[in-house]
This record gives structure tokens, sequence and C-alpha cells, in this order.
């Protein structure tokens, strides 16, 4: 029976660590959940675990929030002397947060295998400090798991071996699939008062846009704009609150609480169009069939645009409400891509438990004959 530690550390990685544990549980696996802390607060953690049925962690890291390399380097050495302690056959981490690489490097040099899963995703934009650490990540990994194709394609063209790369689909779908039915059965819309259609969401949350004063002001100048033709929802997260209140927000925004999973999943569904700069919410939206207006420059999830119902409209406030009019007047066809069906943790499963031991198969940087 192997042991695999699944490594979660921040909200979005909840719902993508699930169904790999699921599938792993039910093949036999020894499965052992590590929470590093990273986002430790009731609202943004124990909601989710109890909307997606996760079980406890097993091991908590309390890692807590800090600069990037204080986080990075908490979260390695809290992690360190626990990998000795479990000595697992691998590593499953999720995503591209700071918990992710921080576990990806200490599972590098103790000899492990490493798995990643969401590899591949690229926005091209170096400033963003979630780029940096998916390359880093994806470098130091024995099992890249890409949720579509042009993730697998971003590898290749990276060099990575083809005995890396595996299309397994998206994990945050078969989580949304999961839970549709239970979503829509919530009482959200009736404790806000919406209905279906009849508004729109928003989410902000990225520090390039809530962070710098005149970059948010210009964005709510958007949404002010936008919701006097349709209402707008935004659950308030918690690191952009205080900023939002300080530059002030336009009549036609209405600032709601932070959402679990559950009532987030129901407010994207009901809702006429989804404005965020969230990568996660152009997933499900896409998912969903829901007109997604992406507030960024770039994406790592261009698939969302290609064959998704998502729009890039950039930050600026002229180009950001004509888009959001253009979708409003004449929205994207629903469209999903391949393997976005609810089964991608079982195609990790399989990979995972196919696919040898640290001491049969080739490491990152092995030179393999063929390989390109």
């Amino acid at each position: 029976m192997p042991r695999i530690i699944c490594v979660a550390g921040a909200r979005p990685n909840y719902m993508k660590v699930k169904p790999v544990m699921d599938a792993l549980e039910r093949h036999g696996a020894d499965v052992v959940l590590v929470h590093t802390g990273q986002h430790y607060d009731t609202a943004m953690n124990d909601v989710f675990f109890r909307d997606l049925g996760i079980r406890p962690p097993d091991r908590h890291l309390g890692a807590g929030s800090g600069g990037h390399a204080e986080q990075t380097g908490r979260v390695m050495a809290a992690f360190e002397p626990l990998l000795a302690e479990l000595a697992p056959d691998a590593v499953v981490v999720v995503g591209d947060v700071n918990s992710t690489l921080a576990c990806a490097l200490v599972t590098a040099k103790a000899g492990p295998l490493l798995a990643h899963v969401e590899a591949g995703l690229r926005s091209r934009d170096w400033s963003m400090p979630e780029e940096v650490n998916r390359v880093a990540t994806d470098r130091v990994s024995d099992y890249l798991l890409a949720p579509s194709a042009d993730a697998a394609a971003n590898l290749r063209a990276e060099g990575y071996r083809e005995d890396q790369v595996h299309v397994v689909g998206n994990v945050m779908i078969d989580t949304l699939l999961a839970n549709l039915e239970r979503a829509r059965r919530s009482d959200v819309l009736d404790r806000f008062g919406l209905t279906r259609g009849g508004y729109g969401l928003a989410t902000l949350h990225r520090p390039a846009n809530v962070d710098d004063p005149d970059a948010l002001r210009g964005l709510l100048k958007a949404l002010g704009r936008i919701g006097r033709r349709c209402p707008l929802v935004l659950p308030v997260h918690p690191r952009a609150e205080q900023r939002l209140h300080a530059v002030g927000v336009p009549s036609g925004i209405r600032l709601v609480p932070p959402a679990g999973y559950l009532d987030f999943l129901a407010l994207q569904d009901s809702a006429r169009v989804v404005l965020t700069d969230s990568g996660g919410v152009q997933e499900e939206t896409t998912a969903l069939g829901v007109p997604c207006v992406t507030l960024r420059n770039n994406t790592e999830r261009p698939v969302t645009v290609d064959e998704g119902t998502n729009v890039l409209a950039g930050t600026d406030p002229d180009r950001i409400t004509a888009t959001v009019h253009r979708v409003l007047d004449d929205p994207p066809a629903p469209r999903c891509p391949a393997l976005w069906d609810g089964r991608a943790g079982e195609r990790i499963a399989r990979v995972l438990l196919d696919g040898g031991t640290a001491r049969t198969r080739p490491r990152p940087t092995d030179l393999v004959r063929g390989a390109a």
C-alpha cells in the first residue's frame, strides 16, 4: 500500500485535492492530508472543509500569513521534518500558491516522487508570484498533471519528457460536478434577495488589482458603470475589504460576506455574468456555461477563452465596461474543454499508482533515450 501525502494550503487547493484524495483512497493508497495553514481563518478555511466533506487534516503546519520568502520558508521548515517522519512514496502538490512551491522543493531534495496537479499553466507574466511558483514547481516534479492540452503543450515546448506529462483533466471540475446539485439547493439567493439571471457576480483579490489604490479605483469605476445596468454582488475577500472601503464603493455594487464553496458555486451558477480576477472562477464559469469577464491583462487559463465562456478584458475601465456590455448583449455560447468531465481525480490516481517508484522511474533531470 503506497503512502501518498496530499498537500493543501490555500482555499483553491481544497477543491483540487479532494478528488485526488478520494480516488487514491478508493484504490487502497494510504493518504495523508497535510494542511500548511496558509489560509487559516474560518471564512476562508473551515467552511470549505465542511462544504466539501473533506476529513480533518492529518497534520497541520500552521504557517500563517507573511511575505513570500517568510511564508515559503516557514512551510519548508515545518514540512521537512514531517516528510522525514512519514517517509511517503509520493507527494502531491496542487496549484500555484507559496505552499505548493515550498513543499515541492522539500520533497525534491528528500527524494520521494513529486506530482504537480495543474502543471503547465502559464500566464507569461513574470511579475506574478504565482507564475514563478508554477514554473519552479514543474521543474522539480516527476509527474506533470496537466488540466488541458494547451498546458501539456507548454510543458513539451519547455523540454519536459513525455513520460512526465499527463493530460488528466481539471480536478476543480470534478469537485464542481460532484457538488452542483447540492449548491443549487442553497438558499443563498433568497438570503441576498437575488433572482436567477438578475445580477452579476464580481470577485477581486489579486494583489495587482487590490493593493494599488489607483488600480482598484479604476476597477471600481468600471464596476459602478456596469452596476447601473446589471446590479453586482461582490463577496468581500478578507485582504480586499479595508482597501475597498478606503477607496469607496460605487452604487450598484453590493458587498456581501465571503461565501462558502456551495454558496459561491450557487451564486456563479445563477449569475447573468461573472467579473473576476480569479483563475479558478474562469474555469468554474466555463464548466457552468456562465459568461465570464476576466479583469486581468493575461490568463494562465487561455483554454477558458479558446474553448469556454471567458473573455479577457484587461484592467482599463473603459475597455472593461465595453467588454461587459458586449457580453451582456451577446453572451458566448457554452463550451467546455475535453476531459473536464468529473474524472480527473481517477486519472491522476492511475498515473500515480501505475507509474513506478523513485527507484524505478527516471527523475526530473535524467536523460532518457529517445526523449525530446
